[in-house]
């Protein structure tokens, strides 16, 4: 194994640890991966994350579909797949179960444009992405259309996904989206929310394409 190749399943394996240092994920709930050669490399099914070495890290060959290693590779690997596969942009995906982005889920409410953050998921709202079972290649279609033009989403009944060109950011966008569920939650309580208008975050959209960026950075 590549020094890189072990510096990357270490990552992926802290920023697993990391959502539940966060509080967005429970146990052995979510995974993560990145993507790596020809494939991408993701959390096992059925582990803690704490107990997690690099070799326990899986594998996938994003043609085959083919998993590598002494592990089976989490349930939910077809959806990290068919992300990829839909955003070639996409470096890490991350998958959690957060309270207040699942509840909206659970109820399918996406999340409107109710404060204009809602941008750093790409778009002018945050879809959901319908019900399927999960571990399904069902499911792993249906978040994929979800991520077309988004870079994050809720799905249905489960969950919030995000991608991101690196683990860093793929987490921090997952972090970002609870807080915004969590807002908007709040925001519903005392009214019928105000949504910023179209145009307005079709600028926000445009100007979050380089937000926060220094000259050497990717998306």
């Amino acid at each position: 194994m590549q020094d890189s190749e072990l510096e990357l399943r270490r990552a992926v394996i802290e920023t697993a640890r990391e959502m539940n240092r966060r509080g967005i994920n429970v146990n052995k709930s979510g995974n993560v991966s990145a993507r790596f050669g020809a494939g991408f490399l993701i959390t096992p099914t059925g582990i803690p994350y704490e107990r997690l070495e690099p070799a326990d890290v899986v594998y996938v060959d994003l043609e085959t579909g083919a998993a590598h290693g002494p592990r089976l590779p989490s349930s939910e690997w077809e959806m990290h797949a068919e992300a990829y596969r839909t955003r070639p942009d996409a470096g890490a995906v991350a998958h959690c179960h957060s309270c207040f982005a699942t509840a909206l889920a659970c109820q399918n409410m996406p999340i409107p444009a109710f404060h204009y953050m809602v941008a750093a998921a790409g778009g002018d709202s945050i879809e959901v992405a319908p019900y399927e079972t999960f571990g399904t290649r069902a499911l792993a279609l249906a978040a994929a259309r979800a991520l077309e033009k988004r870079n994050a989403c809720l799905l249905e009944h489960h969950g919030s996904l995000a991608l991101g060109a690196t683990l860093d950011k793929a987490l921090a966008l997952l972090v970002e989206v609870e807080n915004l569920a969590r807002q908007y939650v709040t925001v519903r309580s005392l009214g019928e929310p105000r949504i910023i208008p179209a145009d307005e975050m079709a600028r926000v959209v445009e100007k979050f394409r380089t937000y926060g960026r220094q000259p050497e950075e990717k998306k």
